[in-house]
């Protein structure tokens, strides 16, 4: 459970440092007199502890600080019950600030983290229910990622930092071991195909030539594009590269593969939570986590099945309209459709290469016209990269990662193009406006760049409104009219769709019981997708419960605040304003949510009057 608790809180308060000058000794070590100080001490702490935080946030660097850019986190069994010591007595301060003497602003400031901190205390039970090495994340692919993306090189010392992180990988995969031990001994141990996977992704790793390895090749890259460094002195670093590689780094990819393998005759083929100690509450908290709700997996299973009704629906009219014939159901006609060679690019380097310029060239057009719908703005830039083609197999149709803080690095929109038949031309719209501009880049970046609020709140996580909001996003482009052709129109419609397909599967995996292979066929059956695509899709929410119930129960909550402040306002609404409240304030959980909709729809109703 410590992932998940990391998700809900360690990631929350990953931000911006301040200087440390800026707290006398009383206030570092004792009660800060102001409650936004003991924000910012609590955040500059997590993040002092997390050497790959400060690298990816970049805001050290400006004060001639960069020793921690040769570090790796501690992924120790110990630390995770450090963190929540430390939880627990930030927890405790916390609660020594009355609300009487709290501005508006810094009561809800208060709410936000009282509501994780509680979290926190109640995950503490299932720290070890998760699946930390899996096919979708961990140390085995996070690594290599985090080191090609996020540590960046330019000048010698920062390449020297990159090999003095090759070395330092070994204790950190020793470290990962002893926690999956610690599982193991307690019943917690992933599904059978978890342990296929992930031991067939570390062997494509290891049997890799060192030359043409990512860690070896994105160095050599990083190397040739910074000026002043001496042939000499790149030609030492990358030897030192290949030799750590060769005897240091392989070496503990192939220990924790050997470890991996011998967990197969320890696992089994049940898929859901259920399957471990405690495991249905340890699911409702993990529902909670992400919904930042009570619901039950039964109502969230009910309103799934309604809304794939509703949907399907919806795109077999548009089906019809276009002279497709419908009478076999929805499953043969979305084949149909999914057989127009025309709605595919050719499956090629160039074609491939075709789908991020058109990626581009979609957010570009939209980004230029959002002006009747938003007041506010990001400043940072977005552009569109391919997943690196050494994961992309495991890896979800797309992904987004923030900007650097100091402008460095833009947003960028990972898009997977293993499988050119799970990329449509119909589908690309909607996966762009999520990905990128109106959805996450657009809501994450505005977040980061708002002045005025606790910093913590700048990056809050709750993922029923961050997904809630990208999912909104796909539905609000095409009532501003980006999506006119009517198949982008079904490429939306299967989207969300998807969405509420999730809602089923997830609850049903976890839940009920269900089996990978029943939720499968599901879940080809109810959207028309790829099959590549779902595989991996069902195997994600099995390592990662809840986290997919999120999407549709995030934006079922914006549509209905929308709806109630045009029902409340009427002509009065204005859309940008609107949208200025569920922006400006930070990522929150939907109650919250509902209670600023509900005080914007006050004071406009008493401003008119």
């Amino acid at each position: 459970m410590k992932k998940i608790v990391l998700w809900g809180i360690a990631l929350l308060f990953c931000l911006i440092v301040i200087p440390l000058g800026a707290f006398a000794a009383h206030e570092w070590y004792g009660r800060p007199f102001f409650i936004n100080n003991f924000f910012n001490r609590f955040a500059l702490k997590i993040a002092l502890d997390s050497p790959e935080t400060l690298t990816s946030l970049k805001v050290l660097e400006q004060f001639g600080i960069d020793g921690h850019n040769g570090e790796l986190d501690d992924a120790s069994p110990e630390s995770t019950d450090e963190f929540f010591k430390f939880i627990s007595s930030e927890y405790e301060v916390l609660k020594t600030y009355s609300n009487e003497e709290l501005t508006k602003e810094e009561k809800l400031s208060k709410r936000i983290a009282e509501y994780l901190f509680q979290f926190a205390k109640e995950a503490e039970e299932f720290k070890y229910h998760n699946y930390p090495v899996n096919q979708l994340f961990g140390v085995q692919n996070g690594f290599p990622t985090f080191m090609e993306s996020q540590h960046q090189i330019n000048d010698l010392k920062d390449a020297e930092y990159y090999v003095s992180r090759l070395h330092k990988l070994p204790r950190k995969f020793s470290q990962v071991v002893r926690g999956l031990k610690l599982r193991t001994e307690n019943g917690i141990i992933p599904p059978q195909f978890v342990i296929e996977r992930v031991v067939e992704e570390m062997q494509g790793f290891t049997e890799t030539k060192v030359e043409e390895n990512i860690l070896y090749a994105s160095l050599k890259e990083k190397l040739e594009k910074v000026e002043g460094i001496a042939q000499e002195d790149r030609d030492e670093i990358l030897a030192k590269a290949k030799l750590v590689i060769n005897e240091e780094v392989y070496p503990a990819y192939i220990e924790l593969t050997r470890y991996f393998s011998g967990l197969s005759d320890k696992a089994d083929h049940r898929d859901g939570f259920w399957k471990l100690p405690n495991g249905e509450k340890a699911y409702r908290l993990a529902l909670k986590l992400f919904t930042s709700t009570d619901y039950s997996p039964d109502y969230l299973h009910n309103v799934g099945i309604q809304e794939v009704a509703r949907i399907q629906a919806e795109i077999l009219e548009i089906l019809q309209a276009e002279g497709f014939d419908t009478t076999e159901g929805f499953t043969q006609s979305m084949k149909a459709l999914s057989e127009q060679e025309r709605f595919f690019y050719p499956d090629s380097d160039e074609g491939r290469q075709q789908i991020l310029d058109d990626y581009q060239t979609i957010i570009d057009e939209i980004d230029a016209g959002l002006a009747s719908a938003f007041n506010v703005r990001p400043t940072a830039k977005v552009k569109v990269e391919r997943i690196p083609e050494f994961k992309e197999k495991t890896s979800p149709g797309a992904y987004y990662n923030a900007p650097s803080l100091d402008g460095s690095r833009p947003g960028i929109f990972y898009a997977n193009l293993y499988d050119i038949k799970a990329t449509p031309k119909y589908s690309m719209r909607t996966l762009a406006y999520h990905e990128a501009i109106p959805g996450h880049h657009f809501q994450i970046t505005v977040a980061q760049e708002l002045e005025g609020l606790p910093i913590f709140r700048r990056f809050s996580p709750f993922t029923a409104y961050v997904e809630g909001w990208a999912l909104y996003a796909e539905r609000l482009a095409w009532e501003l009219g980006f999506q006119d052709n009517p198949y982008d129109n079904i490429g939306r419609l299967q989207a969300e769709l998807f969405r509420a397909v999730r809602l089923v599967v997830d609850t049903g995996i976890h839940a009920k019981r269900w089996t990978r292979d029943e939720a499968i066929t599901y879940m080809i059956k109810n959207t028309g997708m790829a099959e590549s695509d779902v595989v991996a899709e069902i195997e994600r929410y099995i390592v990662m419960p809840g986290q997919a119930c999120a999407y549709k129960v995030g934006m079922i909550k914006i549509l209905e605040l929308r709806a109630k402040a045009k029902e409340s306002l009427g002509d009065r609404f204005d859309l940008a304003e609107f949208h200025d409240v569920v922006l400006k304030n930070g990522a929150v959980p939907l109650d919250i949510l509902g209670e600023l909709v509900d005080e914007y729809i006050e004071s406009k109703a008493y401003l008119s009057e």
